[in-house]
């Protein structure tokens, strides 16, 4: 056998042994989530709204969008259009006008 096979063996062998180790020092990591600082208002469609928005993301983040008359059924409609095209929500099409309504009617 050649020098070179015994140093890739070695190289190989090696590598098998520092995975090996790494695995096993591996250890799991916890956090403690932050607590809630908003909860979603009451309104229609409330239970749509929790079991879609908040895979993605808390109530602080609809608390913050803006508000007054302009930003109504229309203003709704493009944010929850674009959480679906642009961030790939999940949100199926039956839901989409049940969340448009709630956000539009509550906020």
């Amino acid at each position: 056998m050649t020098r070179a096979f015994f140093l890739a063996l070695f190289s190989a062998l090696a590598t098998v042994v520092a995975l090996s180790l790494g695995a096993a020092n591996a250890a799991p990591v916890s956090y403690t989530l932050p607590d809630e600082t908003a909860a979603f208002k009451p309104g229609p469609n409330l239970e749509v709204v929790q079991n879609n928005c908040t895979a993605c993301h808390s109530a602080d983040y609809i608390n913050t969008q803006p508000r007054g008359p302009k930003f109504k059924k229309d203003f709704w409609q493009a944010e929850v259009t674009k959480m679906i095209k642009v961030y790939g929500a999940p949100i199926e099409e039956a839901d989409v006008a049940k969340i448009v309504d709630y956000l539009s009617q509550t906020y």
